[in-house]
């Protein structure tokens, strides 16, 4: 069955409620998100700077993701700022529930990511990126409102991502990653 005005778009249909604009306290916190996001760039971008220039594997130096990354967040970041300006993020769905930040979601991702920065030399790139993805995945389904008692499950899924990429890695592209034992396996 057809709508009664089909080639009229959704917004500009008499019928259609008028989207609600942000609230000033949302538009700051977009233009510090977008801002941010600059500056994370403007970073990755004064890192870049100090890697090697020199031709590699394929004729790209070690620096060429580097920059690429860098720019494509400067640009996001500055098409994100320009929408903060100007009225705001377009097309956001409305979320449901409290607005308030779920803190312990935030705490367990934080930890992932830096537990695995810390413990990739003791423990291992298995074990350690099975432990990021554990606390991300607890942490995200937490922030969602979704059931976290898949623990087993997580560690499951972890390393049967962790391992197959830290087997292509050494075995097929020969680079070194910080294993649990001597023999290049795990």
């Amino acid at each position: 069955m057809s709508s009664p005005q089909p080639n009229i778009p959704l917004e500009l249909r008499p019928d259609h409620p008028e989207p609600a604009h942000p609230s000033r306290k949302t538009l700051i916190w977009e233009t510090v998100v977008s801002a941010g996001l600059i500056g994370v760039g403007l970073a990755m971008a004064v890192g870049a700077v100090d890697i090697s220039a020199e031709a590699g594997y394929g004729g790209v130096g070690a620096n060429f993701l580097p920059w690429v990354v860098a720019i494509t967040l400067m640009a996001c970041g500055a098409v994100l700022l320009w929408h903060a300006r100007t009225g705001g993020y377009r097309n956001m769905e409305e979320v449901p529930g409290d607005e308030s930040p779920d803190w312990t979601a935030y705490v367990l991702v934080s930890a992932g990511l830096l537990l695995n920065a810390a413990l990739i030399e003791r423990i291992g790139f298995v074990l350690s990126c099975a432990l990021a993805y554990v606390l991300a995945a607890q942490g995200l389904r937490r922030a969602s409102g979704q059931r976290h008692d898949t623990w087993l499950v997580d560690i499951l899924s972890g390393v049967a991502i962790a391992a197959p990429v830290f087997w292509l890695f050494t075995k097929f592209l020969a680079i070194n990653l910080p294993g649990l034992t001597n023999t290049g396996w795990i």
